[in-house]
């Protein structure tokens, strides 16, 4: 006998949703097949039929729909009845213990007790003592009535399979809604990783190019007056900076985030003169693996808008090496020093260097210096990869 699968998933207070919901689905369609079980109980007819007194089919009248009940109560109650259900089971027991001695029949509810425990406790020692239990029962009780040993023999013995088998049975399918549950956490975490990758991105990219937008405006309205020339050419480098803005934001979008390290300087360097912040390099970009370039340059620009925004720097140098064990990076600037909290754009950036199993550390008392480490050959772990 194997009693719904579908009592397992319900020991558990977790909502069900993907896979599980599908899981649900199933062992509902799995429950109402468990009716069928209900044919063991015409062992409850057989003394009554034998007897052929009215008495035994009143108290059978009585008897069976309390079982019927109890039996389709376990069955279909869901979670929120999870704490009534060892009532159940209980109840369930003693309506076979009291009504043994008035039909032998009665025994065959001890092998329901035992194919429904494993399903309303998740301990197995508990589940284990209770069908010993009940074997226990049915043994006793039928050698205080003094009845043949085949009488409860047969009942204590098929105790067993319906106890035992049910209790793999529930072990497995407990083991597999968590194996479910696991995965749907995976996912969750898995599309969290990425909306925070997207946030971090669009604020690098968006961080840059109004940075510079910003500038470039104040340029044009500064020389608006005395050379018009120049400040039409500086808005239309406005135009062509915002257009290029929304490419980066579509690439970021979809993943393509950057164009390679020696683009970023160029663009940090331009940046920076537009600043009047002079740019000092020291080494040459390596080739690198695609996943360590991006990091690296999406590292250099939000450092570069920081420097703008909030360093009040004349000069910074920017020192790129490599050797067998690690790529260094480091950007030093003379300005006001100062950093306390990080914000968004540092944070993310320590995040995807971290995500390469590399270092990222902030000195900030006379000026700021930025020190990247990543180990050569770097691979992003599975989630942190989507981040």
């Amino acid at each position: 006998m194997y009693i719904s699968r579908r009592l397992c998933e319900d020991s558990s207070d977790t909502p069900l949703t993907g896979e599980t919901q599908s899981i649900a689905r199933l062992d509902a369609r799995m429950s109402h097949f468990d009716l069928l079980w209900l044919v063991y109980s015409v062992f409850f007819f057989a003394e009554p039929v034998q007897r052929h007194q009215l008495l035994p089919w009143l108290v059978l009248a009585a008897v069976y729909p309390c079982f019927l009940g109890l039996y389709l109560t376990l069955l279909y109650s869901r979670s929120r009845s999870r704490a009534f259900r060892p009532l159940l089971l209980a109840a369930l027991a003693a309506l076979g213990f009291a009504y043994y001695p008035f039909n032998q029949g009665a025994a065959v509810v001890f092998i329901y007790v035992s194919a429904f425990v494993p399903y309303v406790f998740e301990s197995v020692a508990l589940s284990v003592g209770v069908i010993t239990a009940s074997i226990a029962t049915t043994i006793i009780e039928g050698l205080a009535l003094h009845l043949s040993p085949w009488n409860w023999g047969i009942f204590a013995f098929f105790c067993v399979p319906a106890g035992v088998g049910n209790l793999f049975s529930a072990m497995r399918k407990r083991a597999h809604h968590r194996l479910s549950l696991a995965h749907e956490q995976i996912e969750h975490l898995a599309k969290v990783a990425e909306r925070e990758r997207i946030a971090r991105d669009l604020h690098d990219v968006l961080g840059h190019t109004l940075s510079l937008i910003v500038l470039k405006s104040e340029l044009a309205g500064r020389v608006l007056n005395t050379d018009p020339q120049r400040a039409q050419r500086e808005i239309g480098e406005v135009e062509q900076t915002a257009r290029k803005a929304l490419s980066e934001v579509r690439e970021a979008v979809g993943g393509y985030r950057a164009q390679g390290l020696d683009a970023e300087l160029a663009r940090a360097r331009q940046t920076l003169a537009l600043a009047g912040v002079a740019l000092e390099s020291e080494g040459d970009p390596p080739r690198l693996e695609p996943v360590t370039e991006s990091v690296l340059s999406l590292a250099l620009r939000e450092a570069v808008t920081n420097i703008v925004r909030h360093a009040q720097a004349s000069r910074c140098r920017l020192t790129v090496n490599t050797d067998s064990a690690r790529i260094r990076l480091i950007l030093r600037d003379n300005g006001r020093g100062g950093i306390e909290h990080e914000g968004n754009g540092l944070r993310g950036m320590r995040e995807r260097v971290a995500s390469l199993g590399g270092r990222l550390a902030i000195e900030s008392t006379e000026g700021t210096t930025l020190t990247i480490e990543i180990p050569s050959g770097a691979a992003p772990s599975p989630l942190a990869a989507r981040a």
